[in-house]
């Protein structure tokens, strides 16, 4: 993203701006409302109307057609939502008022009507399309181009949002099944409240990011505001549309967590355990499963970002988009464990649950090499006039490919899980491998915009390791 070559002096912690941490809490929060509801959304549908903790009573088919289709649109609403920023608002004020419409959606789910579900519903659609491209925006806004450390900052950014779902999965997860599903909705609006009011609390240190460009002093600024994008420009928005196909293709594959691989840990695992939990006693409750993906994305963070921090400092390739073709292949063959879990559920019944962990082992390490990436990498191509937008496109990209992942699941009432998880793993694989060989070619298109990233980490190393330097 097109940047002043310098920004003030902002205050630290740990090396990185304060503003990272309000926006690591506001988004810790925000997920830990949505993937809370998430958690069990589709358990909630397909749950009994006659059951101790009654649902809607829906097929799985329909339950999981109309969890693709919310997820998708939870996503497209960011282009709406960056354009908003982009044209009006500016991103700090779009994301105090996605928080706002958040509060009110998952509020509103609290009350058991249909009329209440689909409102809240609507308004957590509008929110998340508010404030999911913009914060985002605003962490690679509190970086001077070229700044290595905006990889590490969006990776510490990253943690947070899967602390926040790793929380939830447990806490709303616990509640919406064992207590009550509307309690567990109540649950995650109460979090968001928390997200909102640190936000606003935090405003001192974010004066200098997400400002509505429209009223911008900096002469740079404006200029970049009002003028046509140059070749460099147009050059690096064509390698982002590329890059976004993947986006979908990873995305399909990876939001089964939420759909067919939760119902799958709710119906063909084995879940029992050999002694007795406190409050749920000696069954694991489904929702709990889609806690490991956080839950390794936390432990695991920081060791895959100084793999690849080792690997360009040793001169070998880790380029963006070499890491997001090999975050789309581990991901890809973590869907064989799964094959795996298909077919010993053909043979005795019940699949045991060590299938599902290690598919969410490889499912965690192959995001971690994409998604943080991808969304690093929108900052460092998109011009500034649209780097909302550009944002709210790769936030919509997501969204279609919960659709995908949406219609994968309904499919597999015909097709059988076996096939489906196969399938997937095959094409995931194939379709990073066609981008390998075509990754130098649209690595020139960038203009070199990652090409004096080793330089700086080799500084930044050197500087660590001299015992002189303060």
């Amino acid at each position: 993203m097109a940047q002043s070559a310098q920004l003030p002096k902002q205050k630290e912690l740990f090396g990185h701006p304060v503003g990272l941490y309000i926006l690591f809490f506001t988004e810790m929060w925000e997920r830990f409302s949505y993937y809370g509801m998430r958690a069990i959304l589709v358990l909630y549908l397909v749950a009994e109307t006659a059951s101790g903790n009654p649902g809607l009573g829906w097929t799985n088919a329909e339950a999981l057609s109309l969890y693709g289709t919310y997820t998708m649109l939870v996503y497209v609403s960011s282009i709406p939502g960056g354009w908003i920023a982009d044209k009006y608002l500016g991103q700090k004020k779009s994301v105090l008022y996605g928080g706002i419409l958040l509060v009110a959606g998952h509020g509103i789910l609290a009350v058991e009507q249909m009329w209440a579900f689909y409102t809240g519903l609507g308004l957590i659609i509008a929110g998340v399309g508010m404030l999911k491209p913009n914060i985002s925006t605003m962490v690679g806004g509190l970086y001077k181009q070229g700044d290595i450390r905006r990889d590490k900052g969006f990776t510490i950014f990253y943690i947070g949002i899967n602390l926040g779902a790793f929380i939830s999965s447990l806490v709303v997860g616990t509640v919406g099944e064992v207590y009550g599903w509307h309690y567990g909705f109540g649950l995650a609006g109460i979090g968001m409240a928390l997200g909102l009011l640190q936000y606003m609390l935090g405003q001192k240190y974010l004066k200098r990011v997400g400002n509505f460009l429209g009223s911008s002093t900096d002469p740079e600024e404006l200029a970049a505001s009002k003028r046509p994008l140059s070749k460099i420009e147009k050059d690096r928005v064509i390698v982002l549309l590329v890059s976004f196909l993947m986006v979908i293709v990873f995305w399909g594959a990876f939001e089964q967590a939420g759909g067919l691989m939760n119902i799958y840990a709710s119906e063909k695992t084995d879940r029992t355990l050999s002694f007795a939990l406190p409050f749920i006693g000696n069954e694991v409750p489904a929702s709990w499963f889609q806690s490991l993906n956080a839950l390794f994305i936390i432990l695991l963070g920081t060791s895959v970002a100084g793999f690849w921090a080792k690997r360009k400092l040793k001169g070998k390739t880790a380029t963006s988009l070499f890491k997001m073709t090999m975050g789309l292949i581990i991901m890809g063959s973590g869907f064989f464990f799964m094959t795996a879990a298909s077919a010993q559920f053909q043979a005795n019944g019940a699949s045991a649950m060590y299938w599902l962990v290690l598919a969410y082992l490889f499912h965690t390490v192959g995001e971690l090499c994409l998604s943080p990436v991808a969304l690093s990498y929108i900052t460092k191509l998109a011009p500034l006039k649209y780097a909302s937008i550009m944002m709210g496109v790769y936030f919509a990209m997501t969204g279609f490919g919960n659709k995908v992942a949406g219609l994968l699941g309904e499919s597999a009432s015909e097709l059988g899980e076996y096939t489906i998880f196969t399938g997937i793993a095959v094409f995931c694989i194939a379709f990073a491998l066609l981008v390998l060989v075509f990754r130098k070619k649209l690595e020139k298109l960038t203009h070199g915009a990652e090409d004096n990233e080793r330089e700086m980490l080799e500084q930044e190393e050197y500087e660590l390791a001299d015992p002189d330097i303060n």
